[in-house]
């Protein structure tokens, strides 16, 4: 059963910077797409980024240029550098792990959540 652990979350004052984890487990994920989403208070999750496995990046138009993420297949673990925080980017993020396709459109996120991190972007 694929299981995966965020972490790195916190509390950070605007124009700041803060660096997720997730450690993933259960399959070998190098052949996988990795991604984060993000889910704020009221709000449905929503997407955040994604690498394929070839290394690829995608990103959703409102952290573009500001966050970066970056996958180690030796240690199946998945980051995500956040710079330039904002106050909008307060939620709970969590990993995914899926299969991709031609476009983001067609990737296929598999149904397991981890714990999620909190991050807190004060203004």
């Amino acid at each position: 059963q694929v299981h995966l652990v965020e972490s790195g979350g916190g509390l950070v004052q605007a124009g700041g910077s803060l660096r997720l984890s997730c450690a993933a487990s259960g399959r070998t994920f190098s052949t996988y797409a990795m991604g984060w989403f993000r889910q704020a208070p009221g709000k449905e999750r929503e997407f955040v980024a994604a690498i394929r496995s070839g290394g690829v990046r995608l990103y959703a138009d409102s952290v573009k240029g500001r966050f970066t993420i970056s996958r180690d297949n030796a240690k199946n673990t998945v980051y995500l550098q956040m710079n330039s925080l904002k106050p909008e980017d307060t939620a709970v993020y969590y990993c995914a792990t899926g299969l991709q396709g031609p476009q983001l459109s067609d990737f296929v996120w598999d149904d397991y959540w981890g714990q999620g991190t909190q991050v807190t972007v004060s203004s």
